[in-house]
C-alpha cells in the first residue's frame, strides 16, 4: 500500500457514528490528508431524544469537530439519520442519502464499516453505501475498503456473520499519536482500559496489526472493489 496512497485522490470515509471513523481509519486519515488529499468524513447518525439529551448530542458533534480538526479533515458531513434506529429509515431514502452524499464528494476512494459488524446501523450503512457505489457510469470510486471497528466488528458471530479478514494494511506509525490524540478529543466515547474503546486498546490494536506486517503500527482494511 506504501506506493498506491498516491493514486488515492478524493477520499470519504464513511461513519455511522461519532467516532467510528477514528477506531478505523484514524491514523489512515491523518496520513493521507498530510499527504495532500482531500478527505471528508460523513457521520451518518444523529442522537435524538428521548434516547439520546440533546446537550449530549451537541457535545458529541464538537468533538468530532475538534478530532477532524486536528487530523486534517477537508470536510465534515453529517447526514442526521437516527442513531441506533438505521432499520426503521425506508431503504430507498438511505439509498439515496448514499447516492447523493457520492454526488457531492465524488471519491476516488471510499471506506466504508465491514458489513458483518454486530451494530446493525453499521450493516445497513454498508449496503446502502455500496449501492450509491456501483458502477453504472464513468464517475464511480475506484477503490472501496472496509474498516474494522473495536467493539462492533469483533464482536460479530464466528461462522454465522461475515468474518473480517484483512488483506490491505496501511502503515501509521508516523500518525498514530495523531489517531490518539483525535480519539482522546471524543471525550464522551472515551473509556478506561482494559474497555476497548481506550487508547491503549487502540495502540495496542494498531501494533498487532502493524507486527502482523512487520510494521511498528498498522491499520487494517478488507479490498471490497479496486478498478485500475
Amino acid at each position: 500500500m506504501i506506493g498506491r496512497l498516491a493514486s488515492m485522490g478524493t477520499v470519504l470515509v464513511i461513519a455511522p457514528h461519532p467516532d467510528d471513523e477514528i477506531l478505523g481509519c484514524g491514523g489512515t486519515i491523518a496520513r493521507l490528508a498530510a499527504a495532500g488529499h482531500d478527505v471528508h468524513v460523513a457521520i451518518a447518525t444523529r442522537g435524538a431524544p428521548p434516547r439520546y439529551q440533546e446537550q449530549e448530542v451537541e457535545r458529541v458533534r464538537q468533538e468530532a469537530a475538534a478530532a477532524h480538526a486536528l487530523l486534517g479533515v477537508t470536510r465534515t458531513h453529517h447526514l442526521d439519520h437516527p442513531a441506533a434506529e438505521l432499520d426503521r429509515v425506508p431503504h430507498a431514502e438511505l439509498n439515496a442519502t448514499m447516492a447523493a452524499l457520492l454526488e457531492a464528494v465524488k471519491p476516488d476512494t471510499l471506506f466504508l464499516p465491514f458489513v458483518g459488524d454486530i451494530h446493525l446501523d453499521h450493516q445497513l450503512i454498508f449496503r446502502s453505501a455500496l449501492v450509491a457505489a456501483r458502477p453504472r457510469d464513468w464517475s464511480y470510486p475506484a477503490r472501496l475498503y472496509a474498516y474494522e471497528t473495536l467493539s462492533e466488528t469483533n464482536w460479530s458471530a464466528p461462522y454465522v456473520e461475515p468474518c473480517f479478514t484483512p488483506n490491505v494494511y496501511i502503515d501509521i506509525h508516523e500518525t498514530l499519536e495523531r489517531k490518539l490524540e483525535a480519539f482522546a478529543c471524543y471525550r464522551s466515547q472515551c473509556r478506561a482500559f482494559p474497555n476497548e474503546r481506550s487508547p491503549e486498546a487502540l495502540r495496542a490494536l494498531a501494533m498487532l496489526r502493524g507486527a502482523t506486517v512487520h510494521r511498528r503500527a498498522a491499520e487494517a482494511f478488507l479490498l471490497i472493489r479496486e478498478v485500475m
